[in-house]
């Protein structure tokens, strides 16, 4: 199924999280603290981090940027903290989703299973568009930008493929977190916001006066790139 690394330093939360996601079949891993949880990532081929903030040792935002220049590796930030600039903070360092404490473990599961289904889901296509400036290769799950490789956080990728999926058509937050979530997501709408934020910077040359991801008002978003119909 997946191999999925817990960073918790409360044992008893670990333990209940493992005892879940393995009665799913995943093979868990779990750190007690920071430096063990990084040694794990380095030795084993992860799909999945769940990740304490509150640990003993090193905050859980560095782990999560340490990890993100690296590696595109699912990312889901646990804590306590639920204000929602700590939330859009989050994800601006490159997490996928934010979960607070007390957590519902079937939630987790469920959240947990809805993205293993989009990462196995094989597809075997390139999309290309703007005369190749932008290309999407789905089955790797890589983007370029003007020929050159850039680094997309998972949910950022999967965001650009459904609206770019859906050219022309005007998508709703709540369209894309249920494309993207799941329909047992129950976060803030603002959550969408904050990624497509950070997808702009990546992929437009404006991120002020995008040609890819367009805004339309009162209603979501839409993708305007002018797709190439022939492309490898």
């Amino acid at each position: 199924m997946g191999n999925i690394l817990i960073i918790e330093d409360e044992v008893s939360v670990s333990k209940v999280i493992r005892a879940y996601l393995c009665r799913e079949g995943y093979k868990v891993y779990c750190a007690a603290n920071g430096y063990e949880g990084i040694s794990l990532f380095n030795k084993i081929d992860f799909q999945l981090i769940i990740l304490d903030l509150m640990l003993p040792d090193i905050d859980g935002e560095e782990i999560c940027k340490v990890i993100r220049k690296i590696s595109k590796v699912y990312i889901f930030i646990l804590t306590a903290k639920v204000e929602l600039n700590d939330r859009i903070q989050g994800l601006n360092i490159g997490a996928d989703e934010y979960l607070t404490k007390p957590l519902s473990p079937r939630e987790l599961t469920a959240r947990v299973n809805a993205i293993f289904r989009r990462v196995n889901f094989d597809k075997s296509n390139v999309l290309s568009y703007n005369s190749g400036k932008l290309k999407i290769y789905i089955e790797e799950r890589n983007i370029q930008v003007n020929g050159k490789d850039v680094i997309l956080t998972p949910n950022e990728f999967d965001i650009l493929y459904v609206l770019a999926s859906n050219r022309g058509r005007v998508l709703s937050r709540e369209q894309l977190i249920q494309s993207i979530y799941g329909i047992d997501f129950y976060g803030s709408d603002r959550t969408i916001d904050v990624h497509i934020k950070n997808l702009r910077k990546k992929i437009e040359d404006n991120s002020r006066m995008p040609k890819y991801i367009v805004t339309v008002v009162r209603s979501g978003y839409k993708f305007a790139g002018q797709i190439d119909h022939s492309c490898k």
